[in-house]
């Protein structure tokens, strides 16, 4: 997808949790501008144009960054390092959507400067009131800097 809104950068390698995120933010009408990465190397090419998306204009920045940490070939943490080390990316929000309740990766995160970190509930209803939470939050109540 390439146009002029990119508004959810979903990176994701659970696809059973992508999917129930793709669902919850389309149940909202929020899923129309969403781009579905599924590790944290495709992440990072997409958002500094390199790799497979060399040449991609990166001034079309995603409105918020749904980010998981456990993931294959570059972690979640990597990412958010990466992001909020970057002058072009550091203010992209960056929420973390994990399964992961670990101390040490919740405080790790925030020193790296994420914007929230919300653990996945497991019950299925739970989990879409949560995304769908997240997604109006993030797309119409949050005013970002210009």
């Amino acid at each position: 997808m390439e146009n002029n809104v990119i508004e959810i950068l979903l990176v994701e390698d659970n696809m059973h949790d992508a999917e129930m995120t793709i669902r919850a933010l389309k149940k909202q009408n929020i899923a129309n501008n969403l781009i579905h990465l599924k590790d944290g190397a495709m992440a990072l090419d997409f958002l500094f144009g390199t790799g497979e998306y060399s040449g991609r204009n990166t001034q079309i920045k995603p409105k918020v960054i749904l980010l998981d940490l456990k993931m294959p070939k570059v972690n979640g943490l990597e990412v958010l390092e990466k992001i909020k080390a970057n002058e072009d990316t550091k203010k992209i929000p960056v929420v973390v959507l994990t399964s992961s309740k670990e101390h040490p990766d919740i405080e790790k995160c925030y020193e790296l400067g994420v914007n929230s970190y919300i653990v996945k509930p497991v019950e299925f209803t739970n989990f879409i009131k949560a995304v769908s939470d997240l997604g109006l939050y993030w797309l119409l109540l949050n005013q970002p800097p210009q």
